[in-house]
């Protein structure tokens, strides 16, 4: 009995070591992320097979897992940048990103964890700089905003995709420029704005006076058929349907036939 806890102690203390050994190989991957296996003792870090997947893994103690989160980010930018005329203009913008999951290995090996600041914000900052040089101050705030968004995420586009980033949107957010210059676009934009106004109100009032016009002489031209069909012996037929129907009314009248000109009855009182 006394020699029992000798013989046990090497057991106890290979369970110690199981246990941290375990714990030590034992790696959670949470939703959304991806592990990059790094080999200490055989070729470093595993390019040449897709990254850990979420769950559980168990490596051997002496490598290390690199947790990247896959899902789209959203990075917020702002920076100065310079117009065709040379004026400084302040652009916020919202960078929507992933890293590519299949190129993950390649992305830790050669960008790094920090492959945002490395690869993503430099390529951002200079597709903006070049895009923005290209307008006037007046177009990046008014007219050019939709344009200006989407050559700038196509120009990011070109230099991130072979750098293991998945690019899916950029959102130009905010566009400030010099007080000066946005007061005296805002009085050229109002001024354009009341001179279409006039504008319109002008064409308006022409196509009312055209329509008048065309109006006035579609009766004129009716009114001129319609006398010429208007016969003496019409008139009178006319005259004689009236005065049968006005002598079957039943209030008191007297009639005179033939005293009219043209022989037409006269009506004398209509009580």
């Amino acid at each position: 009995m006394e020699k029992m806890p000798k013989i046990a102690l090497p057991f106890v203390a290979l369970l110690v070591v199981l246990i941290i050994t375990i714990t030590k190989s034992a790696i959670t991957i949470g939703p959304g992320e991806a592990g990059v296996l790094y080999r200490t003792f055989s070729g470093g870090v595993v390019t040449d097979k897709p990254p850990l997947s979420e769950g559980f893994h168990v490596v051997a103690p002496w490598n290390k897992v690199f947790i990247y989160e896959v899902r789209q980010q959203e990075v917020l930018e702002k920076m100065n940048v310079l117009s065709s005329n040379g004026l400084d203009i302040k652009l916020e913008a919202s960078v929507w990103f992933q890293p590519k999951y299949e190129s993950l290995g390649k992305l830790h090996k050669e960008k790094s964890e920090k492959y945002r600041e490395r690869v993503l914000l430099p390529a951002i900052r200079s597709a903006a700089r070049s895009v923005v040089g290209r307008y006037t101050p007046e177009q990046l705030y008014s007219s050019k905003r939709d344009a200006i968004q989407q050559e700038i995420f196509e120009e990011t586009k070109k230099i991130v995709d072979d750098q293991y980033i998945q690019l899916n949107e950029v959102l130009v957010r905010d566009v400030t420029l010099p007080p000066t210059i946005k007061d005296a676009i805002e009085r050229k934009l109002k001024q354009e704005q009341e001179s279409l106004e006039y504008e319109f109100r002008l064409v308006t009032a022409q196509k009312e006076a055209e329509r008048q016009i065309i109006e006035a002489q579609g009766k004129a031209d009716a009114n001129k058929i319609l006398s010429a069909s208007l016969t003496d012996k019409i008139l009178q037929d006319k005259g004689i349907e009236a005065t049968i129907k006005l002598s079957e009314s039943e209030n008191s009248k007297v009639i005179v036939i033939g005293s009219g000109d043209s022989g037409m009855p006269i009506i004398l009182g209509n009580q």
